[in-house]
């Protein structure tokens, strides 16, 4: 067999309990995995690569810390297509979260244009599970943006650097 590196990739502005579940589960499904920090520029968002990259690499490694992860788990921000980042890390795998089925049509589309780009690169959906199916981190930052507490979507690490904004 061969090892499988699987990469969950996302803007994750702001990380939120529901890509905090998607990293663990995915976690228990390859040799190891990626969470690819995507600056994504065309969506605005509201933190910078490198404080996202931070927050995400933070939490990994309380999971780890925790025991609740055991498979190696990288934290990388990047900048080009998932697909040439897939080679370059040798993945074989796209682990992608659905939260909806309004989710399942752009993610199709999205895993058939990178099936198209990459042959050997496979894309994994992963259900969100039922306690976070409504949360989204655009939803997050709406939120926030009014005062409202955000304390129940997101780690207290994401709480204190919204905070700061």
């Amino acid at each position: 067999m061969t090892h499988r590196i699987a990469i969950y990739p996302g803007t994750f502005d702001p990380l939120t309990y529901g890509h905090l579940d998607i990293i663990e589960r995915a976690a228990g499904l390859c040799e190891a995995l990626i969470v690819a920090v995507a600056s994504n520029a065309g969506k605005g968002p509201l933190l910078s690569v490198e404080e996202r990259t931070e927050l995400v690499t933070d939490e990994v490694r309380r999971l780890n810390d925790d025991g609740t992860i055991a498979a190696p788990v990288k934290v990388m921000p990047f900048a080009s297509l998932l697909t040439d980042f897939a080679r370059e890390q040798n993945a074989s795998i796209i682990v992608r979260g659905l939260r909806a089925v309004s989710d399942f049509e752009i993610e199709f589309q999205m895993a058939s244009i990178n099936k198209r780009l990459h042959g050997d690169l496979e894309t994994v959906f992963l259900m969100a599970a039922e306690h976070q199916h409504f949360v989204a981190s655009r939803f997050v930052k709406e939120v926030h943006k009014y005062g409202g507490d955000i304390s129940s979507f997101v780690p207290a690490s994401v709480v204190r650097k919204m905070n700061s904004l």
